[in-house]
């Protein structure tokens, strides 16, 4: 499919100033209010004005931490057209605000009315704080200051967003998404999944993550669709709001699709508000093909599992609709990004051969802030290391394997732990699994595995399962079933953190 030759020219205004002004933009189910685009666009030119008059030139960093809803998509839109968008996690404490609030030199703190203490904290006497709100008519304002005066428009190749990546592997890095990065990638989601006005889009992860803000949020409104954002995911009243407003499509880490599943009844049939559906889209996390099967049988439409990354703008790859294949286990093809893999000293490998996935295209980041060192080890003749093993098979459709820290090196043989967690995933008792290396004095590293159950089982049980289904090598020597796995905002498991913590009882 032919890209827009002007997209890498446009900024985020830029890509919904063609939607006509009485076109419904947003929907807040939680207060049923509708925000057409012309008085969304009007919001966000009178917060960008608002922010040049509270001093915020080009280049400065603006931090927002807000819940889902309209403040924080006019906050995204307004700071990162008078300046740049620096969107923070409103749950973390006071340390973690005053990290990434140093972090990023944030000259500026949006926050709302009431609530989040530790960012006040946190934000003290250093960084000013800007409170926003929603009138009962759907305007939103900061409290402060009426003031406005004129901005420095931006063009495409300023920054719009900076994010921090997850930092499992060590320090964060800042990862700097200019306008036409964000402009690109929100096209070529768009184009994947023939997104048009007609289309619903149910925001269910948090605009805090690059998740949330391109593929449901740009892709949506770059196409003169609506967007409904709940206050916060609640898998009691998913359907009942999209069945309320005729949601076409929604993306979610494979959690929430999860938690949606839980609920399912197959003697019911598919519930109310799924019958809009075009496809259900997955990314962020590995979607095990039993979750991808469960969800189609439940709701009766096409899951689509894709791949994405914050250095990318998001999407690099995707499942295609229906009726190209979609395969269980892939993340798809390239979604008009180059994708290739890599070997250590930086050969193209052929497919069916695993090596580390490259990227390649125009939505990329061009390097970390401030970081040459990683840089230099991210980058290889313009094609960014993404620090996955993966495969392309005959047809381009890519298969993750692994993150290449997280391989369990047993002796010599490179193990993928995702491989194992899914083998576990089709024990009838299993919940939730993650597997995880942990030290042994002979082999360096051995197997080990955590648990989420749904019905009773015990370790014995679960190894013996893996007996009949993994080489003995790729076993699980320990199972341990427990309460919670933990994973990160966005719904990604934190293999490290359960890895160190059952380490210590390592044979």
């Amino acid at each position: 499919m032919s890209q827009d030759s002007n997209s890498n020219r446009r900024t985020l205004l830029d890509l919904i100033r063609p939607v006509p002004a009485d076109r419904t933009a947003i929907i807040l189910p939680d207060s049923n209010l509708r925000i057409s685009y012309g008085a969304f666009r009007d919001q966000v030119e009178a917060l960008a004005e608002a922010l040049a008059a509270a001093g915020i030139k080009r280049g400065d960093r603006v931090g927002i931490a807000l819940p889902n809803g309209l403040p924080m998509v006019a906050s995204f839109f307004a700071a990162a057209t008078a300046g740049t968008a620096a969107p923070l996690n409103p749950a973390y404490k006071e340390d973690e605000f005053r990290f990434y609030l140093e972090d990023t030199d944030a000259r500026l703190l949006i926050l709302p009315g009431d609530g989040l203490d530790d960012a006040r904290r946190a934000a003290g006497d250093k960084v000013p704080i800007l409170t926003i709100d929603t009138d009962a008519n759907g305007t939103v304002a900061f409290a402060e200051s009426t003031a406005r005066m004129p901005y420095a428009p931006p063009g495409p190749d300023d920054v719009a967003l900076v994010l921090h990546t997850s930092g499992s592997t060590g320090r964060p890095k800042r990862v700097p998404l200019a306008h036409a990065n964000l402009a690109i990638s929100s096209g070529n989601v768009a184009r994947s999944y023939e997104l048009g006005p007609d289309d619903v889009a149910m925001c269910v992860m948090p605009l805090f993550h690059v998740h949330g803000l391109v593929a449901s949020t740009l892709g949506t409104l770059s196409t003169g669709g609506t967007l409904v954002i709940p206050g916060k995911f609640n898998p009691l009243s998913f359907w009942r709001i999209a069945c309320d407003y005729g949601v076409t499509w929604y993306s979610a880490v494979p959690t929430i699709h999860q938690l949606l599943l839980a609920r399912a009844d197959p003697a019911a049939g598919r519930p109310a508000g799924a019958e809009r559906l075009r496809f259900i889209r997955s990314c962020s996390a590995a979607l095990p093909p039993r979750v991808m099967h469960d969800l189609e049988q439940a709701f009766g439409a096409p899951v689509l599992e894709a791949y994405g990354m914050t250095e990318a703008a998001h999407q690099m790859a995707s499942n295609p609709l229906p009726p190209a294949a979609r395969k269980p286990g892939s993340v798809g093809r390239g979604t008009e990004v180059q994708i290739s893999i890599m070997d250590e000293a930086g050969n193209h490998l052929p497919a069916g051969q695993q090596g580390e996935v490259v990227i390649k295209g125009p939505n990329v980041t061009r390097g970390y802030e401030n970081n040459p060192e990683a840089n230099a080890k991210s980058f290889t003749d313009g094609w960014f290391r993404t620090g996955d093993r993966g495969v392309l098979d005959a047809e381009g459709y890519l298969t993750l394997v692994a993150r290449i820290k997280e391989l369990i090196n047993r002796g010599g043989e490179k193990i993928s732990p995702r491989e194992i967690d899914e083998v576990l995933l089709t024990h009838p008792s299993v919940a939730e699994a993650v597997c995880f290396g942990v030290p042994h004095k002979t082999w360096g590293e051995e197997v080990a595995a955590a648990v989420v159950v749904k019905a009773p089982v015990t370790e014995t049980d679960l190894i013996a399962f893996c007996k009949d289904r993994l080489a003995e090598f790729k076993r699980p020597k320990q199972i341990h079933i427990t309460d919670t796995i933990p994973r990160t905002a966005t719904g990604k498991i934190q293999r490290g953190v359960v890895a160190r913590a059952f380490a210590p009882d390592a044979r």
